[in-house]
């Protein structure tokens, strides 16, 4: 943060850090595409999984090549190599497949370009409406811990595998009450950009309607909330100047040349069991011990210390358009299953009040895959009553590359969502 200091006056803060150079990626995607295959039998889905093996594609639904069914469909980047092969293959084994996107490099160009002049033109403001690098988002927060003290407490709670501070905000109006708290992460996925610009989001709607919405004047007088915009710093830095589609950490195994344990199974509930795997290339893969990843350990410490005070989990992904709750690894319904229930019920309504997007809702497990070693399961199972996995938009038509323009409307009905779902926790949790 020294270098905050030497920078002129006159320069706006999240302007100091812009790597630009690293838009294109070097061509890296040139040619590559995505697919959408809906295998419509079981010997169709079979052979789907095996040239997924094969052509080792990069899957973006589902998470896994395990979970590859008929009827269900499954997302895939082909690079321009592979697809000579592997689409002739699709059309000699009678496996229907569509092109989502034709040429990669094209759409993160043309994505990037975007960006740098609407960087331009929104000018002196710090835009919401734009994905922002590490850099920005942390330059953002320290700006907001100095400029709202009242409401804003900015703290670490560890570091990342490559040393970077794991930052939290706070929120709320401090009170010698004891308080109940909500915790919110994203970005445990690095590829999914929509995450972080949501949680982004939801602190500039608390700075903004404060004084003028009764509803977040109580919620912010009765909570804090605890939220990591970016959960998984190196990865999420990886996709910014390295890989946009880089999905897990960048821890590195000294056994295999493959960097990264997915965030996301690397919880100590059911650890490594269906839906995660134990090769270290795999992008599901669960590590190899629960909360070997310095970035999990610090936050499930954080949770530990605190989770007689928090009541509420919510971790944002992207995509499928759902909201999910406990359990993951399992089929089976969860004790307080009504109440839960109920308000994810209310909290997909008040969504789709705003634009009409239907989100699905129910238990991970049956609504999207069975996978184990999740952070919501492992939430659930120490005791905080309200846990939930938000999918944000879309559902595939341009996966994690959404563009900007649908940040807004995205963040603005999720926001109504995370607000019912608040509520309904201030009026009845146990």
């Amino acid at each position: 943060m020294k270098l905050l200091r030497k920078v002129p006056a006159f320069l706006p803060f999240w302007l100091l850090f812009h790597p630009a150079h690293s838009y294109l990626y070097d061509n890296r995607y040139a040619g590559d595409m995505v697919i959408r295959v809906v295998p419509e039998n079981e010997e169709a889905a079979k052979a789907f999984k095996v040239l997924s093996q094969q052509f080792k594609v990069d899957l973006w639904q589902p998470g896994s090549i395990s979970y590859i069914s008929k009827d269900a469909f499954a997302d895939v980047r082909v690079s321009r190599n592979t697809s000579q092969i592997l689409l002739p293959c699709l059309q000699q084994a009678n496996i229907q497949y569509t092109v989502l996107i034709s040429d990669l490099q094209k759409t993160v160009e043309k994505q990037s370009s975007l960006r740098l002049s609407r960087n331009r033109r929104s000018l002196p403001g710090y835009s919401y409406e734009i994905y922002h690098s590490l850099e920005e988002i942390q330059s953002w927060m320290y700006h907001l811990n100095k400029t709202h003290s009242d409401l804003v407490h900015m703290f670490s709670v560890g570091k990342s595998y490559e040393g970077r501070p794991l930052f939290v905000l706070k929120l709320g109006k401090r009170s010698r009450v004891y308080k109940k708290a909500v915790w919110m992460d994203c970005g445990i996925h690095a590829r999914e950009w929509i995450g972080p610009a949501f949680c982004q989001w939801f602190v500039k709607e608390v700075l903004q309607t404060y004084q003028t919405d009764p509803a977040m004047k109580r919620m912010l007088n009765q909570l804090y909330f605890y939220i990591m915009p970016v959960f998984n710093v190196d990865g999420y830095q990886f996709s910014w100047t390295q890989d946009r589609f880089w999905r897990k950490t960048r821890s590195k195994n000294s056994r295999f040349h493959c960097h990264g344990v997915d965030a996301n199974r690397n919880w100590k509930v059911k650890w490594c069991d269906e839906g995660a795997s134990i090769h270290p290339c795999d992008g599901t893969y669960c590590g190899p011990f629960p909360e070997s990843e310095p970035e999990v350990k610090a936050v499930a410490h954080f949770l530990r210390k605190h989770r007689k005070q928090i009541k509420a989990y919510l971790s944002f992904h992207a995509y499928a358009q759902m909201l999910l709750y406990p359990y993951s690894y399992k089929y089976a319904t969860i004790p307080n299953f009504s109440c839960v229930e109920s308000a994810a019920f209310n909290a997909v309504n008040a969504l789709q009040s705003v634009y009409g997007i239907r989100y699905r809702y129910g238990p991970a497990s049956s609504t999207l895959y069975v996978s184990s070693g999740s952070s919501m399961d492992w939430a659930y199972k120490n005791g905080i009553p309200y846990a939930f996995a938000f999918e944000l938009r879309d559902t595939g038509h341009f996966g994690f590359l959404l563009p900007e323009t649908l940040i807004k409307p995205t963040c603005t009905e999720t926001m109504l969502a995370v607000k019912n779902i608040t509520m309904h926790l201030l009026q009845k949790c146990h």
